[in-house]
């Protein structure tokens, strides 16, 4: 029988908090990665716990989150840069670069790696995974678990009004996360972890 407490296929609302560090990685480190030796290296900064008992399934587990993220970042990147993912080839190439290639949404592995029902798990465990990667996250960028930030002042930051839909709160995040992130030109650390936790707020009330 078909678990039909899965998340829904391709859910857009479904972050995946590994795109961050990710990018950070990426950015000191154009190529020469593969996604164990990523994973890895992820492992090492503490981002990526044991996610099963059984060593198959974390390797499985591990592998299905890392893809996912990758092809979420290179999703929100493109046409700015473009994030080859290949699991023996992963690379980050400038914007000259990605004007030569172009996101194939018919490509079968995007799907599957796409789908969170592929994960295997309940819509819970997954939220619940999920968000201890992002607190590891914000505790990783200095987070102060948001005593000082309340829904009105988060939307404030992302220059939204109460009436923003889930897909605007998201699409604001990115665009400004990604042009405070320090490893950026012009970016700046303490802007970064102030919208790090209004996204954290709002993230949680949008689930």
């Amino acid at each position: 029988m078909p678990n039909t407490n899965l998340v829904h296929s391709h859910d857009p609302q479904m972050e995946n908090p590994l795109v961050w560090p990710i990018l950070e990685v990426l950015r000191h480190q154009h190529s020469g990665w593969k996604v164990h030796t990523l994973c890895g290296h992820l492992a090492e900064l503490g981002f990526i716990p044991f996610l099963d008992g059984c060593p198959e399934k974390d390797l499985f587990k591990r592998n299905f989150l890392m893809m996912n993220a990758l092809y979420q970042l290179q999703d929100f990147m493109y046409p700015d840069a473009w994030i080859q993912v290949q699991a023996m080839d992963i690379q980050m190439m400038n914007s000259v670069q990605a004007s030569h290639h172009q996101i194939d949404l018919e490509d079968p592995l995007r799907d599957y790696y796409t789908d969170w029902s592929n994960y295997e798990a309940e819509d819970g465990e997954v939220k619940r995974l999920l968000n201890e990667f992002w607190t590891r996250y914000k505790h990783f960028v200095g987070s102060t678990n948001g005593k000082d930030m309340s829904r009105a002042k988060a939307l404030r930051l992302f220059q939204l009004d109460d009436s923003a839909t889930r897909f605007e709160i998201r699409k604001q995040w990115r665009r400004m996360a990604l042009k405070w992130h320090p490893d950026r030109d012009g970016g700046d650390a303490a802007q970064f972890r102030v919208l790090c936790e209004a996204w954290n707020i709002l993230r949680e009330e949008k689930l």
